[in-house]
């Protein structure tokens, strides 16, 4: 049965935007969506990577290894046979142990044939794809903690029951939820590259568009997937010629400046904010087409990039978006 095509979801652009961009550039560090229940967050990603061609695999490999790319792999990776997958889409349980998302001693062949035997975990399946948590505010600390450690660097290290093994886990970190259920430590939530919020749409056109929408899906889904299929290859061309293009765009030197300044004026805590306002501009300005960042790629990515990370302020109670939207209007006209 055919999932709900990307193109076909109604309003959310700042989310779709997101994920588009999180999709150009990996570096950014994953998307964080906060928002009410039913706006489509699951459903957006989950149509992102269904919309993405398939992937070359070494045929054996439990790690999902690129036949030109065979480094740091725990299998022996020696088969010369290629085959395709689908681009990898991974749920985390809300109950996941460490072992299950990192990976484990094979027990069973150990007690059986006494042989120390790698079982990957979730970070292996979710390998040169994406993986997503579903209310990731009320995952335990220190699961998130490991996540963003892994997502970060790239790779996975597992060291416990006599095993020491590592093996390459990058992919697209999305994490959901509704703020009504629990915030995210802020600690944490500065390390998401990303941070959107959803809402309900308030426009009747909007809202009877979607009832729409998901009805014909629900109706028949292979054909509402064909009815769509042009415009989700207009999108996969798009985050191709991006990926290509990112490169070779240029960042010029007062974007820099513009961009530390933007930062220093909203309160953004650290650096990670300049650097993922300057990488998620340029992932933006690739996926226009254009050659270099301007200033219009910088204000539309400093909400996505900032919101997340500006320090609590008790004499101004506004939300964090409203204070980038007024610093960019002081800072830029």
């Amino acid at each position: 049965m055919s999932g709900f095509p990307f193109s076909a979801i109604v309003g959310q652009e700042e989310m779709k935007l997101a994920l588009l961009v999180a999709a150009v550039d990996a570096r950014i560090g994953g998307v964080m969506i906060f928002g009410d229940r039913g706006t489509g967050k699951s459903t957006a990603a989950r149509a992102l990577a269904a919309t993405l061609p398939q992937i070359r695999v070494v045929e054996g490999c439990r790690f999902h290894c690129d036949p030109e790319k065979r480094d740091n792999c725990p299998d022996p990776c020696t088969s010369k046979r290629v085959r395709k997958m689908a681009v990898p889409f991974v749920d985390l349980p809300l109950g996941s142990t460490e072992d299950r998302v990192v990976g484990t001693l094979d027990l069973e062949k150990a007690l059986a044939h006494g042989e120390k035997h790698f079982e990957p975990g979730l970070l292996a399946k979710a390998h040169r794809g994406f993986l997503y948590i579903d209310e990731i505010n009320l995952l335990e600390d220190h699961v998130v903690d490991l996540l963003l450690d892994v997502a970060a660097s790239g790779e996975n290290l597992v060291e416990r029951d006599g095993l020491s093994i590592r093996h390459p886990a990058r992919f697209v970190l999305i994490g959901s939820g509704n703020p009504e259920e629990g915030e995210l430590r802020p600690q944490l939530l500065d390390r998401f590259g990303l941070s959107v919020e959803v809402k309900t749409p308030d426009d009747i056109d909007q809202r009877v568009e979607i009832m729409r929408r998901c009805d014909a899906q629900e109706r028949d889904a292979e054909k509402f997937a064909a009815k769509w299929k042009s415009e989700d290859a207009k999108v996969l061309r798009q985050i191709d010629r991006a990926k290509k293009a990112l490169p070779k765009v240029k960042t010029p030197a007062k974007i820099l400046r513009d961009t530390a300044a933007l930062c220093k004026a909203v309160g953004a805590d650290g650096l990670r904010g300049e650097l993922t306002l300057m990488r998620g501009a340029r992932a933006y300005a690739a996926l226009q087409g254009d050659a270099a960042v301007t200033l219009d790629h910088l204000k539309a990515m400093a909400p996505l990039s900032l919101r997340h990370r500006l320090r609590r302020d008790v004499l101004d109670e506004t939300g964090s978006t409203v204070r980038i939207e007024r610093a960019l209007e002081e800072s830029f006209g």
